[in-house]
């Protein structure tokens, strides 16, 4: 006998069970569609922690022949309530290679076998009586068991659902499973560790197993941020010349080179985002780090950026203070947004993007055939923080998607800097950034300063 709870996920075809699995699972390969029967067959899904099962939920069929069903146990079923599951268990057993009741027999029998009930319905419908008839079924089955109301239409209906199903089940709760997030999980698992007195340990510390490991992804997302941002603001490119100076051609050479670095580190990056998460397969759509002809405060910037014109300019008058370059215009108000100061804020505190003052580009070396044309580190005051944007946008909306979600992510990359980076964080942020333009040695301390800055940033957008 196992010693970790298992629970039979169960109601009428196409009410979101599949979703319910695979958003409480954490598992994307559970098949999900939109007709009736895309489960044919009753499959467990144990949710693992380091090789070790915390849980088991069965995917089952719906519901198809209910009335038939419940007709064939009242006949044979003349009996106290303590037998009724002693005649479930005889229809299941005379019925195993019957296709007419295949659908039933898949999803009675993890139950019979010990499952706990998760009935699912969708609370954006209205409830029907012909429920009644399923739940009665699963009533006879003895089962502890729970409603989940999932709202999958924009209708509600959930305080009809809920008066009904409290007379069946001894608990009633909604959960949505394509937008559930860690928290809404756990709360669930809490709800269902009252079902019986015997889960409730094992379910508690599935919820602190998930809580660490909740917290595990956390913490590595925001290493791969810190690494990611290192990596990108101190690299420099060099290759070697023969002449004394380079050419237009080796040049622009080296630019490229230089920019396709920066795209394939960020590519790199979001991978090992996605695979902490267990959204490797993921469909994105994300407009990608344009590092040519987009005008700093074109219409594409925005999108592409994630930064808006004021806090292009805020970001940049915050490198002004750090680096002495500029005047604190930290804490100016909308007014920064007026044409007449644009220019000259961003001037001020060279902060536009001429795509051409990302790097510093150097010629080094003394003899002839053994110079070097260098290209880098990152010198644009502002452009650390587009990086650090689109990272910490694509990195929550990673972590907060549900497994049971099948549409393509939409990463528009609107504006939300402004919300997470307040005048001392983006102080704090540019020593790192400063020190990283500088090509100099990161000390430990200011290393984890940056971290602790960034993850204050990540946990607001999660």
């Amino acid at each position: 006998m196992s010693d970790y709870p298992k629970f039979a996920v169960v109601g009428h075809p196409n009410k979101g069970k599949s979703s319910i699995v695979a958003s409480l699972s954490l598992d994307k390969s559970i098949q999900i569609g939109n007709t009736p029967g895309t489960t044919q067959v009753k499959r467990g899904f144990p949710l693992k922690v380091d090789g070790k099962i915390v849980y088991e939920l069965f995917d089952t069929p719906g519901f198809q022949r209910a009335r038939r069903v419940f007709a064939w146990l009242q006949d044979h079923g003349d009996v106290s309530a303590d037998k009724r599951v002693d005649v479930v268990r005889e229809f299941v057993f005379k019925h195993k290679t019957n296709e007419q009741f295949k659908d039933e027999v898949e999803l009675l029998e993890p139950i019979l076998n010990g499952a706990g009930i998760i009935y699912v319905v969708d609370a954006s419908k209205p409830y029907g009586a012909e429920y009644e008839i399923e739940m009665e079924i699963l009533r006879w089955c003895g089962q502890p068991s729970m409603a989940i109301l999932n709202l999958i239409g924009d209708e509600d209906y959930r305080d009809e659902w809920t008066r009904a199903l409290g007379q069946y089940f001894r608990l009633v709760r909604t959960y949505n499973p394509m937008i559930a997030r860690h928290i809404e999980h756990t709360q669930l698992l809490e709800s269902m560790a009252q079902l019986k007195e015997d889960w409730t340990e094992s379910i508690k510390k599935a919820i602190s197993v998930l809580d660490e490991l909740y917290d595990k992804k956390v913490e590595e997302s925001l290493n791969i941020i810190v690494e990611y941002m290192v990596e990108v603001l101190s690299f420099v490119h060099k290759e070697k010349i023969k002449k004394e100076e380079a050419s237009e051609k080796e040049k622009e050479d080296a630019k490229v080179t230089y920019r396709k670095k920066i795209l394939s580190s960020e590519k790199k990056e979001r991978r090992a985002i996605e695979k902490i998460w267990n959204h490797l397969d993921i469909e994105k759509k994300e407009i990608s780090l344009e590092l040519d002809r987009v005008g700093l405060f074109s219409k594409e910037s925005a999108s592409i950026f994630g930064l808006s014109q004021k806090e292009l300019i805020l970001t940049g008058a915050s490198a002004g203070v750090v680096t002495g370059a500029g005047f604190d215009l930290i804490t100016a108000g909308s007014t920064l947004l007026l044409g007449s100061l644009i220019g000259g804020v961003v001037g001020g505190v060279g902060a536009m993007f001429g795509f051409d003052n990302l790097y510093e580009v150097k010629v080094l070396g003394q003899k002839l055939g053994k110079r070097e044309l260098s290209i880098g580190p990152m010198q644009n005051l502002n452009f650390p923080y587009v990086l650090l944007g689109r990272s910490l946008y694509h990195a929550s909306m990673i972590a907060k998607r549900s497994h049971a979600e099948r549409d393509n992510l939409e990463l528009d990359n609107t504006s939300f800097t402004e919300k997470i980076m307040d005048a001392k964080n983006r102080k704090g942020l540019e020593k790192m950034h400063l020190k990283l333009r500088k090509a100099e040695e990161i000390e430990d301390e200011v290393l984890e300063e940056y971290r602790t800055l960034i993850k204050k940033s990540l946990l607001t957008l999660l």
